[in-house]
């Protein structure tokens, strides 16, 4: 399993499949059709039924139900794309076999080191088999660890077919990382009552509640004049963003939060002299802070308007998701079984709000309750980005005993 795990990670986080916000496509760059018809391929291969892709690179498949039980069905499911916060071409993954507890070089050319100083967490790691970066890119194991281990765990189930079990769906979605995954994702076709994520970080993650999210763009307009005879005319835009994002909280911010606080976060400033554009993410679990927060940044546009003049400033606000765990709580079992499984294998389930988007969030509002479980990654979205193999396949056997125990237990 760990050899299959090795070689599914490694040949698909060398495929780059970055989402881009600012694309309104499904999915929103064409090079996610490259790792879907791979996987639509793989999964025909490796036997698993009623395998469909459609025009909006939506992948499902099913492996049958084995048994005569009414046993509802469960689906699993991750997401191809990857992080737009940093560079996913030329991912070139680097495997460190029985790692000894050292810092580790990434990049001799660049000097660009992996350091227990600024990762302590390596510590935890210490004898497992690694995949980190080169120092350059990116890794994706935010999600391609979890197809992986979904597809490994199909893959087993399909060869050991005296493990009884119910009727499985998969699915591998398109744009999570902009918070598009589900816009356009089907439900009833399919077909499942409850649904696993494996989208989670380090071992042991379990997690039914997350963040109300919105994203905000906010454009500023200035005048740009020669800066010899600029004095009473020129407004320098990017000044009056730098005013602006002074006036929010500043210790709200994601260097500064945890648990359950939420934030502001700038995530990219484009700016000049005559247009300046900001675009925010906007981060609460409680559903009353978080409308909170919309309406501050709200008063704060108003504000600048009325120093600099109507209009120097717009506004746009979207809602992404909503915490799940409004939908899930009722049918809090799937979180218990999903421990159960991992209490089975001796691996202890850290049930905490995710502090991230996982497409759970709007499946579960779409009616179909789907949880977050881990992969076995740490600091995803960057160049330091790595996973233990021998993490990803205790997910794997997670994966298993969640489907032994909904046949085992008939859960309902």
């Amino acid at each position: 399993m760990k050899q299959d795990l090795i070689q599914r990670l490694t040949t698909y986080v060398k495929i780059d499949t970055q989402s881009d916000p600012r694309e309104s496509s499904t999915p929103s760059t064409a090079k996610q059709w490259d790792l879907l018809n791979l996987l639509a391929e793989e999964l025909k291969e490796i036997g698993m039924d009623e395998v469909s892709i459609d025009e909006n690179g939506y992948l499902m498949a099913t492996l049958p139900s084995n048994t005569e039980k009414p046993i509802p069905t469960i689906g699993f499911l991750a997401h191809v794309d990857t992080a737009t916060d940093f560079t996913g071409t030329n991912v070139q993954p680097q495997i460190v076999e029985k790692y000894e507890g050292t810092d580790l070089l990434l990049n001799e050319k660049l000097n660009i080191v992996l350091s227990l100083r600024e990762f302590p967490e390596l510590s935890n790691y210490i004898g497992h088999t690694l995949i980190t970066t080169d120092g350059t890119t990116l890794l994706g194991a935010d999600n391609k660890a979890g197809i992986s281990e979904i597809m490994t765990a199909m893959h087993y189930l399909l060869q050991h077919p005296e493990i009884k079990h119910g009727k499985i769906r998969v699915a591998f979605t398109p744009d999570e990382e902009i918070g598009r995954g589900p816009h356009k994702f089907d439900v009833e076709a399919f077909g499942a009552k409850y649904a696993y994520t494996v989208d989670g970080g380090p071992l042991g993650e379990l997690q039914f509640e997350s963040f109300n999210a919105a994203g905000a763009r906010v454009v500023i307009n200035g005048t740009n004049v020669h800066p010899g005879t600029a004095k009473n005319k020129m407004v320098n835009s990017i000044k009056i963003a730098m005013e602006l994002n002074r006036m929010l909280p500043l210790d709200e911010a994601p260097e500064f939060t945890a648990g359950y606080e939420g934030f502001f976060h700038l995530m990219n400033l484009d700016g000049s002299v005559e247009k300046t554009v900001m675009d925010y993410i906007i981060r609460d679990h409680d559903r009353v802070k978080f409308d909170e927060r919309k309406k501050l940044l709200t008063r704060v546009v108003n504000e600048v308007n009325a120093k600099h003049g109507s209009g120097t400033v717009t506004l746009e606000i979207e809602d992404q998701y909503y915490n799940m765990g409004e939908k899930i709580e009722p049918v809090r079992h799937i979180v218990d079984i999903a421990q159960k499984a991992m209490n089975r294998l001796d691996i202890p389930a850290i049930i905490e709000p995710i502090r991230g988007g996982t497409d759970g969030s709007q499946l579960s509002y779409m009616g179909l309750p789907t949880p977050n479980i881990f992969t076995g990654g740490e600091n995803f979205h960057g160049k330091y980005e790595y996973i233990s193999v021998d993490n990803m396949e205790k997910a794997t056997h997670t994966i298993i005993e969640i489907v032994k125990l909904f046949e085992s237990e008939g859960a309902e």
